[in-house]
């Protein structure tokens, strides 16, 4: 069994190559079957996470607002099939690169939504934020957003986002920032759990796609996740509340 790669391309390069299970970190999905396993955190996984908390709490009318691009394109699309399961009312999808006319286009209805998702964090994502600032309306956000610091800005305050369980993934950045100088993001965190997971499956004499996709499932530091024979995984995700200079828990899903 290989972990690795991360990009699509060497994904499939390697997958094409051997004939033993390849665990990708890549999240581009379309790479799964053929021996090949996702095990990057997904656009799907994300909405998956944010979304059920916010049908937890009785948000039902949803807007997504994603840039230019293949990314936002694949969120997008991702949110609107993990919606429409959760039974959210999911309005027409706004695709632009920046602030200018958002409000507009979110109140095309007559009244804006009352939450909104932007998982793609670049550029456009605080620019976004920014114009939606007081307007009464939930942010919602994807794993992306936790390689950014947004504690510190009011746009942001009280938005929620999907993020590896921090009960786990704290321990593990304190020791990886402790031993490299760096903090642990969310791909050392799956090479760390690609690695406990090879270990695992050694001591039980199952390196193998049928000890892979066991019913049980695993435990790592980004969460709990089980792998599908179809080459997909299910991830269980927390979701954080953005406070003042701090992150709280206020849900999570599990596989």
């Amino acid at each position: 069994m290989l972990v690795g790669p991360v990009f699509s391309a060497q994904a499939t390069a390697v997958g094409n190559a051997v004939r033993v299970p390849v665990v990708t970190l890549s999240n581009n999905e379309a790479l799964a079957g053929g021996g090949t396993y996702i095990f990057g955190v997904t656009a799907a996984q994300s909405a998956q996470a944010v979304l059920s908390i916010a049908g937890q709490r009785n948000l039902r009318d949803l807007a997504i607002v994603v840039p230019p691009g293949t990314f936002g394109v694949q969120s997008a699309a991702a949110a609107v099939a993990v919606g429409r399961t959760l039974g959210f009312s999911i309005r027409p999808v706004i695709t632009q690169s920046g602030a200018e006319g958002l409000i507009p286009a979110l109140a095309a209805g007559g009244e804006l939504p009352e939450a909104v998702y932007l998982p793609v964090a670049d550029g456009s994502l605080a620019p976004f934020a920014e114009a939606l600032r007081g307007k009464g309306v939930q942010l919602l956000g994807s794993t992306q957003w936790s390689a950014l610091d947004l504690s510190g800005s009011l746009a942001f305050r009280d938005a929620w986002f999907a993020a590896p369980d921090p009960l786990r993934f704290a321990a593990f950045d304190e020791a990886f920032t402790a031993a490299t100088g760096e903090p642990g993001g969310i791909i050392s965190g799956l090479a760390f759990d690609g690695v406990e997971l090879l270990r695992i499956l050694g001591q039980t004499g199952q390196i193998s796609a049928k000890g892979l996709t066991r019913d049980e499932g695993f435990t790592g530091v980004i969460g709990p996740y089980r792998f599908l024979r179809s080459g997909l995984c299910e991830r269980g995700l927390g979701v954080l509340r953005i406070g003042a200079g701090e992150f709280s828990l206020i849900g999570s899903t599990s596989v």
